[in-house]
């Protein structure tokens, strides 16, 4: 029984994904709010999915393939790797920082300043910081939501991009 319920449960949740997709792929990022809770939303969806190096489907996902695959489902493309961000879209500064933009961190060697970590912001303006990504980390692995004031992130931080 509990099978067939998680079975239904994600043909129910697959439906109402492609609904989702279907109404807002049409709209800019940064002209709708709603485009930015939608993205959001479904992003949060895969809380606890699995961490998996290269991965970038419902299996699993590494940091960019996370990011990667929630705005595809809304036709916006965004880099595949990490380190394809930091020239990618507009630069924000934290504090104009707002839901669905890409906050970028170096990997976890703080001395190599090239991104090698990306998230999606999940705050709204204002507010502070908290994003969602697919860690590698022992502690928080996979895809997970982080306060970033609270975290080791800051000694990471690299800057905000806004997907034009």
């Amino acid at each position: 029984m509990y099978k067939k319920n998680t079975l239904t449960y994600s043909f129910i949740l697959t439906i109402l994904v492609l609904f989702l997709v279907n109404t807002t792929a049409q709209k800019p990022l940064n002209s709708n709010h709603s485009t930015h809770d939608s993205i959001v939303k479904f992003a949060e969806s895969f809380v606890g999915k699995p961490y998996l190096y290269g991965g970038c489907t419902q299996k699993g996902f590494d940091c960019s393939g996370f990011v990667y695959f929630v705005y595809k489902c809304f036709d916006i493309e965004v880099p595949r790797s990490s380190a394809d961000y930091w020239t990618f879209g507009n630069e924000v500064a934290a504090e104009n920082c707002q839901k669905g933009d890409i906050i970028l961190f170096t990997g976890t060697n703080y001395d190599h300043s090239v991104v090698g970590h990306v998230g999606i912001i999940i705050s709204n303006q204002g507010e502070p910081i908290r994003f969602i990504h697919s860690s590698s980390s022992k502690k928080h692995r996979g895809v997970t939501i982080t306060d970033y004031a609270s975290s080791s992130y800051p000694k990471r931080y690299m800057g905000i991009r806004r997907v034009s």
